[in-house]
């Protein structure tokens, strides 16, 4: 009997498979991608292990900060700013710069959203990206023959979510959702990580995220590990055991210009286990922290950087 072979092997493999099979494609970005449709990945959430790629750093903190801003249901790239948090400054940077003609550095831009209340309300506003869908999808109420308006507090997909874990664990529509199509052409990103159903069986509850398109060489890391952390997080709140990850891509893809982080990834060996621990459970899914989380046992080679495709 052999070793049982390391969770990260099925993304190096994919990520290898792409590279050397994938169609290569002109996409959204102009930059070009290997691709292939349809992948599936599965990771155990027993015992706190977490799927953290070991063949390069992933800045789990980052991630992290991420989640709980989803969860607020703030679209505005200032708070995260405010933490130091700059993965999505890319797009409202590329709005101001084409609106205004202006060549300001990114340092510059995401200063002034910091510094500045009002300009941050104009310009750092990324639309109803994720955590508005998850926690106010818009509904609309009659005010007369044909017509409605649009309600103030929206649907809280969470909030409905915790419910029905906790009350009717038997359901099959356990369901965070947020490709709300109305309202695709207003999100800077439409939603990437679209859909999340959850499971709950002889009390382990499990998750299967759905990710329309993924890019396996930069956002895949991100995406795993949130989704784990926010299974984590669903099962420590309604009083439950983490089992299993299950992720699921649409279009999985390498951008071309990529080509220094997939070779040296690829060269690298998987090995550890980390653990993500829960130092806390607060009594609302909303009320988490970041100093909640510790990750143990991470030891990984170091940070690959990459281009973002805008």
């Amino acid at each position: 009997m052999g070793e049982t072979p390391h969770y990260e092997e099925q993304y190096l493999s994919l990520m290898r498979r792409i590279w050397t099979e994938g169609i290569v494609q002109r996409d959204r970005t102009g930059v070009g991608t290997k691709a292939l449709f349809g992948a599936t990945m599965r990771f155990s959430l027993a015992d706190d292990a977490v799927p953290l790629l070991t063949t390069k750093r992933v800045f789990w903190k980052t991630a992290t900060r991420e989640m709980l801003w989803f969860l607020t249901g703030n679209t505005n790239i200032r708070p995260l700013l405010q933490q130091k948090v700059r993965i999505w400054t890319d797009w409202p940077l590329d709005r101001y710069r084409r609106e205004t003609g202006s060549d300001i550095s990114q340092e510059d831009f995401e200063a002034r959203i910091v510094d500045s209340a009002e300009f941050a309300a104009k310009w750092g506003d990324l639309g109803p990206v994720y955590g508005a869908q998850w926690v106010n999808w818009p509904r609309y109420l009659p005010v007369g023959e044909g017509l409605y308006q649009r309600a103030d507090k929206g649907i809280d997909q969470v909030s409905a979510l915790v419910e029905s874990l906790k009350n009717n664990p038997g359901s099959r529509r356990h369901i965070i959702e947020g490709w709300n199509v109305a309202e695709l052409d207003q999100m800077a990103l439409p939603p990437c990580h679209k859909t999340y159903q959850f499971h709950v069986a002889d009390g382990v509850l499990s998750c299967i995220l759905f990710q329309r398109s993924c890019d396996l060489g930069l956002g895949f890391a991100f995406n795993a590990f949130s989704a784990a952390l926010l299974t984590r997080m669903l099962a420590a709140v309604c009083g439950y055991q983490a089992g299993e990850l299950i992720w699921q891509g649409g279009d999985v893809h390498l951008y071309l210009n990529h080509v220094d982080l997939v070779e040296a990834q690829l060269a690298r060996i998987p090995m550890g286990a980390p653990k993500l621990k829960l130092l806390r459970t607060p009594g609302s899914i909303f009320d988490f922290v970041v100093e909640d989380f510790e990750v143990l046992d991470y030891a990984p080679q170091a940070h690959i950087s990459a281009p973002v495709a805008v």
